[in-house]
């Protein structure tokens, strides 16, 4: 499938993680299999993306003196059936290559699978741009997260480190 045809028939029935582009988004609901706190079931996928990239965290002084990794953005590619479908980046943000941008803000937050893996979210999309498959998009989840939590001590305030993660992103409306 092409990454055209992935973003313009980005059909997705979501169950344990997983995407199976099949059906068109207009005719599906999504049942989702995410924390309950998300209660998504309702909802319409419009597309399904796994994200590679990396958490930034920036080492700051704390108001004790201590020095702590501070979290400062994330910068991932999206991917859709193998291919480079957009990029996540500081906002929340997504954009895809056909040209949609949506902004998220955090509304729930639910633990990853192991203290290394960032929290799972849901996220109510405040912003969009663009008429493709996002522009009626109201939601967004980060789902199947793996790494991305940095831990151990800082030493140099201003000092950057990029930790490594992946998760899904499940836009709905």
């Amino acid at each position: 499938m092409s990454r055209r045809n992935f973003i313009c028939a980005a059909a997705c029935t979501v169950a344990l993680f997983h995407c199976v582009p099949a059906i068109p988004a207009a005719n599906k609901t999504a049942p989702m299999d995410a924390p309950d706190a998300f209660k998504v079931d309702d909802r319409q996928v419009l597309l399904l993306t796994h994200a590679v990239g990396a958490q930034i965290y920036e080492c700051k002084t704390d108001i004790s003196g201590g020095m702590n990794w501070v979290f400062r953005e994330p910068i991932a590619a999206l991917f859709g059936d193998g291919e480079t479908v957009g990029r996540h980046y500081v906002g929340p943000a997504w954009e895809l290559a056909e040209g949609d941008i949506v902004e998220g803000k955090q509304v729930a937050v639910a633990p990853g699978a192991t203290s290394d893996d960032l929290a799972l979210l849901k996220l109510d999309i405040l912003k969009n741009s663009g008429n493709g498959i996002l522009k009626n998009a109201t939601l967004v989840l980060r789902l199947n997260t793996r790494g991305g939590v940095l831990k151990g001590v800082c030493q140099t305030a201003g000092e950057f480190r990029a930790e490594p993660y992946s998760a899904d992103y499940v836009f709905l409306q």
